[in-house]
């Protein structure tokens, strides 16, 4: 009775070796895995805006952590969109997505978003421009490096990145700014994106504001820097 056992257990555990093995040694397979999400954005139009006339410079706004949720009307905080919402005459069109609360941008998604928005509306794609503050300037940095061609100049404000590809930004006119008073994120975080930026053969300004704190820096740059006159001199080649 016990060598019938033995000898049940052992061919048991050849058959599962001989399994495992056939597994080990089966060629890979393809899969393919779907995912389907939802990015919701505010899109200003200038007033002089026409689907048949001249096509609009567009600047692509990305907020910071304290905008992230479901309602849209948060995005109108700071830049652009706040800017854009008071003055019908601001001469660009806006996109300001927005990310939904806890997650972080994702420049696949943002991409998707252009895409749209280019093939929906009368857009100067030679004049397609860039900005983002605290999460959204990582997400400005991010978007770019992985597609630079979209952008005819970007402005990051208080964020920064990985700068490993940051070469792939060298033809894109880039101004960035930051407050040496920061206690959100730290100026350092910026200026080794520009130190790379500039290493890599760059167009790469960098305004340092030596008395700012973090919300500072962007009423600056939104503000009297002369940013929007800046992007608007800056054509794609």
């Amino acid at each position: 009775m016990r060598t019938s056992s033995l000898i049940k257990l052992l061919a048991a555990g050849l058959a599962l070796s001989a399994a495992v093995s056939a597994l080990a040694q089966a060629p890979q397979q393809a899969r393919t895995l779907t995912v389907r999400t939802t990015l919701r954005y505010l899109a200003f139009l200038p007033k002089a805006y026409s689907a048949k006339g001249a096509p609009v410079p567009l600047i692509v706004f990305l907020h910071g952590s304290g905008e992230r949720g479901s309602d849209l009307n948060k995005v109108k905080a700071w830049g652009p969109p706040a800017i854009a919402d008071k003055d019908p005459a601001f001469p660009f069109m806006v996109v300001a997505p927005q990310v939904p609360e806890g997650e972080w941008w994702h420049a696949d998604l943002l991409k998707g978003m252009l895409d749209e928005v280019l093939a929906k509306y009368n857009v100067d794609r030679s004049r397609v421009y860039l900005t983002g503050l605290s999460m959204g300037g990582y997400g400005a940095w991010d978007l770019a490096i992985n597609y630079p061609h979209y952008f005819a100049a970007i402005a990051p404000i208080c964020g920064g990145g990985n700068a490993l590809r940051i070469g792939q930004l060298r033809n894109v006119p880039t101004w960035v700014f930051h407050g040496l008073k920061d206690d959100s994120v730290p100026e350092r975080e910026s200026a080794s994106m520009v130190a790379a930026l500039k290493a890599a053969g760059g167009d790469v300004k960098y305004t340092v504001l030596p008395e700012a704190g973090h919300v500072d820096a962007w009423v600056y740059a939104y503000g009297e820097a002369g940013l929007f006159d800046w992007f608007l001199a800056h054509r794609k080649q």
